[in-house]
């Protein structure tokens, strides 16, 4: 019975093989370029193993020619299929990717003369793939050992871990984050973004944190938000979720969400496995 199944896909350069060696190294069974054909297959063939391996990952992309034409259905299938799935999807940047493949001197999969071309390309062909997604990484500042350690956060093993709890912050006009089980916004909150010598700065500075915490609805908020959680998260373990998404909100992704996604990891790392992502304050700098 397999225990664990993370499929690794995203788009050429964002660092997939450095994930799977990462998802190896807490002795996940490891495999590389699987052809989505065999997906199935090689799934049955692990569960008739006796059991041995329980927790897998596997790194399926446009590598594989008949990767676009049928990975929807088959992904389907085996998320209805298998309890503890998820589809990790990794992305970055135009520019870091353009920089990575420079660095490889490698050519990108999907164009032989223009790197850029290819990665818009193959962004688009993938578009759908990324909806579908349980969970998302931008690589886009992260090295490899950053990476391991987001992943470390997420998918080691421990018998003490029964949910893994990602915090995103966003801002409404950007849309918002996919995969959430809960959206809050925190719009009602003093917004530092008017304050002119606060604008420039974000949720993670000092001085718009010090800005926010005077509007004292910003601690009632994180104490019945922290506690309302807690009264949840015990039961989603109960009824077996392993993952649990909440998105931060306010207008543009800067300040209060920023701050509040902090504050709130804070609390729930207490008793939880807690990770904070700012999925729009790119957007910002």
């Amino acid at each position: 019975m397999i225990s664990r199944l993370v499929i690794i896909t995203g788009l050429s350069g964002s660092g997939k093989s450095s994930a799977l060696n990462a998802m190896e190294d807490m002795d996940y069974y490891a495999v590389d370029n699987l052809p989505v054909k065999l997906f199935e297959k090689f799934l049955e063939l692990i569960a008739a193993g006796g059991g041995e391996i329980k927790d897998v990952a596997v790194v399926m992309d446009l590598r594989d020619q008949e990767f676009l034409s049928h990975y929807a259905e088959v992904f389907r299938k085996i998320l209805h299929r298998y309890e503890n799935v998820e589809i990790l999807f990794l992305e970055s940047s135009n520019e870091a990717l353009t920089r990575r493949f420079s660095e490889t001197r490698r050519k990108h999969p999907l164009s032989n003369t223009n790197v850029l071309e290819g990665i818009e390309k193959e962004r688009e062909l993938l578009s759908e793939l990324k909806e579908m997604a349980t969970s998302l990484v931008d690589t886009t500042d992260l090295n490899v050992h950053a990476l391991k350690e987001k992943l470390s956060q997420r998918y080691e093993k421990s018998d003490t871990v029964k949910l893994q709890v990602r915090i995103v912050s966003f801002g409404f006009k950007f849309g918002t984050p996919k995969n959430c089980d809960l959206l809050l916004d925190v719009r009602f909150l003093s917004n530092p973004h008017f304050v002119p010598e606060l604008k420039p700065y974000s949720g993670l500075d000092k001085n718009v944190q010090e800005y926010i915490d005077k509007d004292a609805r910003s601690a009632e908020f994180i104490t019945r938000t922290r506690d309302y959680l807690n009264f949840l998260i015990p039961n989603f373990i109960q009824e077996g979720k392993r993952y649990l998404g909440i998105g931060i909100g306010c207008t543009g992704g800067k300040h209060r969400s920023v701050y509040i996604a902090q504050k709130l990891g804070q609390e729930l790392s207490k008793v939880y496995s807690c990770t904070v992502d700012h999925q729009d304050l790119k957007f910002n700098s």
